[in-house]
């Protein structure tokens, strides 16, 4: 590999929306929609969660991380979006980029942790209630949390490094719609089937691991539920975990889709409908599956805005519902 003080690309031009110049107007409502949906939905839940002290209990506690997740994880890439589709150039800097990729990935890894964990705090509760309260303490949960953060913060670490030494000669044109691992692999001129392999090493652990330690858990989960013998029972577990279930799935099938390959060869259009669906609708998505369908998280609102029932309760939802 050269050093990277050899490198003569300064700064890159995304694609982005550029082929769809008719669609903009629309496109910037929909992305600017979505992200303001996006903030007010998990800005509601954060605040609840903080200011009501029937909500200081472990599983809010990791509803509250994910909130913040969110926030974070779409405000990596969104901003940026909407900024672009008002420029007729696209230009993000070296360092910009992979500033963005980092954290961008960091991020997503942190959820894909806390995710995990989540699993294991349904796990407790419904595979061992006797011991749930003694086990799943405040010193636990922030422990979990501080760990699902490092893994997150760690993990993307090498693959930066080794692309920001590698040389970059140009074309200086990202294939994508924001700065990301896969169209970065094109553009270098050397040798990066050491870094491609790498980077399909480190996401199959993140990806495929807690998608193996979820499905565990559940498995478990399964076998207690169907030795209940009340059919209630039963049903206040399932809707425990339904929420969970639903987000895992929306999560890890996107993201399995994009990074779990070796071979960079689909379309511009196949990586950004799928980049749109991870980066933008399943965050979207995620306040109302996961918290907002949360009867006591709903009851509050109502308390405060003396609304009705919300429109998105299910009729069945458990008090415990994530």
């Amino acid at each position: 590999m050269e050093p990277a003080n050899e490198t003569s690309v300064t700064e890159f031009e995304l694609v982005g929306f550029q082929d769809l110049q008719h669609l903009h107007a629309f496109i910037f409502a929909s992305l600017l929609l979505a992200y303001s949906l996006i903030l007010l939905g998990n800005t509601v839940i954060l605040s609840l969660i903080q200011t009501c002290p029937r909500f200081h209990l472990p599983m809010y506690h990791f509803i509250a991380m994910l909130a913040t997740l969110e926030v974070c994880y779409t405000t990596v890439t969104i901003p940026k979006m909407l900024v672009d589709l008002l420029q007729k150039r696209n230009r993000i800097s070296f360092g910009g980029c992979l500033v963005q990729v980092y954290f961008f990935h960091a991020l997503g890894i942190t959820e894909a942790c806390l995710l995990t964990v989540m699993a294991y705090d349904r796990y407790l509760a419904i595979c061992a209630p006797l011991t749930y309260p003694a086990t799943m303490t405040t010193k636990l949960c922030f422990r979990l949390t501080v760990g699902c953060c490092v893994c997150g913060f760690v993990c993307p670490l090498p693959e930066i490094i080794l692309i920001s030494k590698l040389p970059f000669c140009g074309p200086s044109l990202i294939k994508h719609i924001f700065c990301d691992f896969p169209p970065l692999f094109h553009l270098p001129c050397a040798d990066v089937s050491g870094v491609i392999l790498m980077d399909f090493i480190i996401h199959s652990l993140v990806i495929l691991g807690p998608v193996f330690l979820i499905a565990l858990s559940y498995v478990k989960i399964l076998t207690v539920v169907g030795k209940m013998q009340s059919s209630q029972g039963r049903q206040k577990a399932f809707s425990t975990c339904a929420s969970h279930l639903i987000v895992v799935f929306a999560f890890f099938g996107t993201t399995g889709f994009m990074y779990v390959r070796l071979t960079q060869s689909r379309s511009l259009q196949y990586e950004r409908v799928i980049a749109v669906i991870y980066a933008v609708l399943t965050p979207l998505f995620n306040p109302v599956v996961y918290s907002l369908r949360n009867k006591e998280i709903q009851g509050e609102i109502r308390k405060i805005t003396k609304l009705p029932s919300l429109p998105f309760s299910w009729r069945h939802a458990s008090c415990q519902c994530m």
